[in-house]
């Protein structure tokens, strides 16, 4: 039996199928596999990894280690949109865990989770190679240079 998660994604299983079955014929394939199922998906819930599996004969356990060890891939629900703060040296050392936790008070949510609303995923990062302006926060593809935790909130209305 189908569960509910499968049905409301039909459309978006049929897609995967239709990628696995033109390449499940080539070698060394799960890594391709799963970028392309996270793209369709935004992230990978063990009903996907259970489908991969199903249709390559890759066993579950090899799909979810691959999964769980390359942290390119999510097993949880991502937010509309990704707020990265850089935990590096020069960002750490100029208070970026400040910004970190006043992100996550304005969020009310803690660190790699997604707010309810699904608007905000909050990730602590590492370098983002921008130190000069340090500390440093991106959301998408927006760079926020220099911050101040009281900036927070007027950076947040702007995505809401």
């Amino acid at each position: 039996m189908q569960n509910e998660f499968f049905k409301s994604k039909k459309s978006e299983f049929a897609e995967l199928k239709a990628y696995i079955d033109s390449v499940k014929n080539s070698q060394g394939v799960t890594m391709q596999i799963l970028q392309k199922a996270q793209g369709i998906f935004g992230y990978l819930p063990l009903e996907v990894q259970q489908f991969i599996s199903d249709e390559t004969n890759i066993p579950l356990a090899d799909i979810y280690g691959v999964v769980t060890f390359y942290t390119q891939f999510s097993t949880e629900e991502k937010g509309k949109h990704k707020i990265g703060v850089c935990l590096g040296t020069a960002c750490y050392v100029r208070g970026s865990q400040e910004i970190l936790d006043k992100l996550s008070e304005e969020l009310k949510v803690s660190v790699g989770k997604t707010t309810e609303d699904k608007l905000f995923t909050l990730e602590a990062t590492r370098c983002l190679g921008c130190c000069g302006l340090a500390p440093v926060m991106v959301i998408d593809d927006d760079v926020y240079g220099k911050l101040e935790a009281k900036k927070i909130p007027d950076i947040l209305k702007k995505y809401q």
